[in-house]
């Protein structure tokens, strides 16, 4: 099976596609290209799936053999190997993670100098070498692996540092669920060194139940929490950390859209590199007439907090995002991090001395509902009868949008759709979701 960059990486079942062979051709491949670069040394994070440990010996092999010294972080959330291969002066960084999956699958990002996920033309230089049969360097030439133990402290620091030192959290009781992954020792210690209270779910990862009925992926989890312990908020991250949802006081559910809206209408700057704000395809156009009310441009980036940092790049743009709860501040970070947003949003209110409700009874979202199926196949995204059918239910809808777009993850189809009553949405959604899966 060839090997092929989606979205977020390369990912897929352990069994099947990120296999221990594939991770090591992976290291070899991208480690010949990192040196082509001029980028001869790598740190290497993972998230707590029982496989990490057995993939990132197979990927640490591939990269020795290419002639890449290593660096090995261990568990630790996607954007803290993002800070670290910026901070560090590696070169590159490579996270071994399959995000909000659960632990059948895993994956590989991999991070430039910058922080940054790797652009579509180096993935296609790693690809082309994926395709190819390795030889390892001479033995004199191969590289070298050793540990780091200071990373979680590091970025402990780092995510505190991006609190005004006259903000304080002791105030506040939080309840915060780390979906039994990345997040479950570092996260919890920077709002306890901050001052909140916390109340902490979802931190005893065992290889296996990271995602599993918690984290942001179940919503229900963190919204019961907070109730049951009448706290302020409740914080809720994926499996490596890089996306973030948030519940108010009363439970009501923060998705990131709010969370994007929040810290527009809470920045008093709104000019040159603060003008615009970057969104995705899957933003909810509520959020676009929100953001555009506040004075701001709005621009829709491609889904994949990848390609709202490349428009945030190429717009000279700070803050951006995705509903799903990755958000970018790109004054302090380079890639979507769920717990500097969640210290974003917390400390922005807490400046502004207003509950989330408040702030964002300033805009109102259009009904859209997000439907996948499973398939086998994601080129029935082509079928003309289902363009065709596409066509026709977008001159139907006065006000929305339709969307219908293959996962880069999953192998699904996903589905949005907009429109000025629910039940319109609704039924729409259910039309095309009938015709794909005649189709699938």
């Amino acid at each position: 099976m060839s090997l092929k960059f989606g979205t977020d990486g390369i990912r897929g079942p352990v069994e099947s596609i990120i296999t221990p062979e594939a991770c090591l051709k992976i290291g070899h491949a991208t480690g010949f290209v990192m040196k082509e670069l001029g980028w001869d040394t790598v740190v290497i994070g993972k998230d707590t799936r029982i496989s990490g440990y057995m993939l990132e010996s197979a990927l640490q092999a591939g990269f020795i053999a290419a002639g890449v010294n290593v660096r090995l972080l261990g568990p630790i959330p996607t954007p803290g190997v993002a800070y670290l291969t910026k901070t560090l002066r590696n070169k590159f960084g490579v996270v071994i993670s399959a995000s909000h999956n659960d632990f059948l699958d895993n994956g590989i990002k991999i991070f430039n100098e910058g922080g940054e996920k790797i652009s579509r033309d180096i993935e296609k230089r790693i690809e082309k070498y994926l395709a190819s049969d390795l030889s390892p360097v001479g033995t004199s030439n191969i590289g070298k692996a050793y540990r780091f133990d200071e990373s979680g402290p590091r970025y402990i620091e780092f995510c505190k540092s991006t609190v005004p030192s006259d903000i304080s959290f002791s105030s506040l009781r939080i309840v915060l669920d780390c979906a039994n992954g990345a997040c479950y020792k570092v996260s919890p210690e920077v709002f306890e060194e901050l001052g909140a209270e916390v109340i902490t779910i979802g931190n005893e990862p065992d290889g296996y139940n990271i995602n599993q009925d918690c984290g942001s992926t179940h919503p229900e989890v963190i919204k019961e929490a907070v109730i049951k312990h009448r706290a302020d908020y409740g914080i809720s991250l994926d499996g490596d950390g890089d996306r973030v949802i948030l519940v108010d006081e009363k439970g009501n559910l923060l998705d990131g859209d709010d969370l994007l809206y929040i810290l527009a209408f809470s920045n008093p700057n709104r000019t040159g590199e603060w003008s615009g704000v970057v969104g995705t395809q899957m933003s909810n156009l509520g959020l676009e007439q929100g953001i555009q009310k506040l004075g701001y441009k709005f621009v829709r980036a491609d889904v994949g907090d990848k390609y709202v940092s490349e428009m945030l790049t190429k717009k000279g743009w700070m803050l951006g995002g995705e509903t799903s709860g990755h958000i970018i501040c790109k004054d302090l970070v380079s890639t979507g991090d769920g717990t500097i947003a969640a210290l974003k949003v917390i400390s922005s209110l807490l400046l502004l001395e207003k509950k989330p409700s408040e702030v964002l009874s300033n805009y109102t979202k259009i009904p859209q509902i997000n439907v996948a199926v499973k398939v086998s196949n994601k080129d029935i995204i082509n079928d003309k009868e289902l363009i065709s059918f596409l066509k026709d239910i977008e001159s139907d809808i006065t006000i929305g949008r339709v969307l219908v777009r293959p996962s880069g993850t999953e192998p699904k189809i996903r589905i949005m759709v907009e429109a000025s009553e629910k039940k319109v949405a609704e039924k729409f959604a259910k039309d095309i979701e009938k015709i794909i899966r005649s189709k699938a």
